[in-house]
């Protein structure tokens, strides 16, 4: 019974320390600035409508703004997942259970996706449930389907390999697509800024000497 508290107490100390640390964000009080300098620079009664649509692009924007210290750390753990997949699948087929194969992996892995496994394994090891558990994966693009997987497969560690094998190989074929459509994306707009350099020179060399000779000729 005093083992079962003791259980307890460390997996509520572990949902306090891993719990996101809500920060304050100043990303609607710069918008609703915003939104004051547009309707004050406007001086109008249709400024405001103005201002608040400025706004709310300023918070959109924001929004989807990352530290680059957030996005690196995403990026790399996006990128590690495949690799966690087979190495879990690796360990679970060698006998080892969920919990030691999820801390085993993450030891190897390290960086975030690593620090989140190790999270992982120790939530299990002190009794959570999958769920709660596999949980602490969220956040990484594509993590989605590995915590689905555990959850389905909580009673057999044989089923869940199986379905790590898979999602590894779905997950890299997602990755190349991801690069591929971001290379082609990265070649629109490089030859964009090209294209808005030659058309002003076009313009000017080509048909302002035609417009300006037919109307002397006109006139």
């Amino acid at each position: 019974m005093a083992r079962r508290r003791g259980s307890g107490r460390r997996l509520a100390r572990l949902r306090r320390t891993t719990a996101p640390r809500r920060t304050r964000d100043p990303r609607l009080l710069l918008a609703v600035l915003s939104a004051l300098a547009v309707a004050g620079v406007i001086g109008r009664w249709w400024g405001v409508p103005v201002g608040g649509a400025a706004g709310v692009v300023v918070d959109r924007f924001l929004h989807h703004r990352q530290p680059a210290t957030v996005r690196a750390a995403r990026l790399r753990a996006t990128a590690d997942l495949p690799l966690c997949a087979d190495l879990l699948a690796a360990a679970l087929r060698a006998g080892a259970p969920v919990d030691r194969a999820a801390g085993a992996v993450a030891e190897a892995l390290g960086g975030p996706l690593g620090q989140r496994l190790a999270c992982t394994a120790r939530a299990l090891r002190l009794g959570a449930d999958p769920p709660e558990a596999w949980a602490h994966l969220s956040g990484v693009d594509g993590a989605q389907r590995v915590i689905a997987a555990a959850i389905r497969s909580a009673a057999s560690g044989g089923a869940f390999a199986g379905a790590l094998v898979r999602l590894a190989d779905d997950l890299r074929t997602d990755r190349t697509i991801a690069v591929e459509a971001a290379a082609r994306r990265a070649g629109v707009l490089i030859v964009l800024p090209l294209g808005l350099c030659f058309l002003p020179a076009f313009v000017l060399a080509g048909l302002v000497p035609v417009v300006v000779a037919v109307l002397g000729d006109v006139l």
